[in-house]
């Protein structure tokens, strides 16, 4: 296997985030979410968005990664500042995703792993995401790395749509720097 590249995102790299995206809640999210709204996720309109987000990330945004192999964007996270009032002197993960195609080839431990070290870096000392209620891949994957469910949850409402999920936390080691 080829080597794993982790490395910021680009405008190029927004219809491959897309087609990531968009299969990764379709195969996920099975079971979790109504059939029909992942049938009507669509690669175009993701790619849209997430121009528009490469272009002007929000003002909590750190970055957004993505994992390529052979050239292929196989996986993508975006990180940063907390979001919700209760964490907003902690870091957030807002997203994760690998292709299913490459589920369980270190994808998403190099990008969590990249995403926990950015966040640190910029001087938070803990982190959190949200989860899908249901989603046992997920949670084993975050429990692996040592996020533990905090108790937290909230209903996301999105037009058609209301996600039920539930918060994972961390607290992060900053690496001392060199001197």
């Amino acid at each position: 296997m080829t080597q794993l590249v982790i490395r910021e995102a680009l405008i190029d790299d927004a219809d491959d985030v897309a087609g990531v995206h968009v299969r990764s809640w379709q195969a996920a999210y099975l079971g979790l979410i109504d059939q029909k709204v992942l049938d009507g996720l669509s690669v175009a309109d993701r790619a849209d968005r997430w121009r528009s987000i490469i272009a002007e990330p929000l003002p909590t945004t750190l970055a957004l990664l993505v994992a390529e192999r052979d050239g292929e964007v196989v996986g993508w996270t975006s990180f940063g500042s907390g979001r919700d009032e209760d964490g907003a002197a902690d870091g957030e993960v807002y997203g994760i995703y690998a292709d299913p195609a490459a589920w369980s080839t270190g994808i998403g431990h190099a990008l969590l792993a990249a995403a926990e070290e950015r966040i640190a870096g910029a001087g938070h000392t803990r982190a959190y995401l949200w989860v899908l209620d249901g989603n046992v891949r997920a949670d084993a994957f975050y429990e692996a790395h040592g996020w533990v469910a905090d108790g937290a949850t909230k209903v996301e409402e999105r037009p058609d749509l209301a996600l039920a999920e539930h918060r994972r936390v961390k607290e992060l080691v900053r690496a001392p720097r060199a001197r």
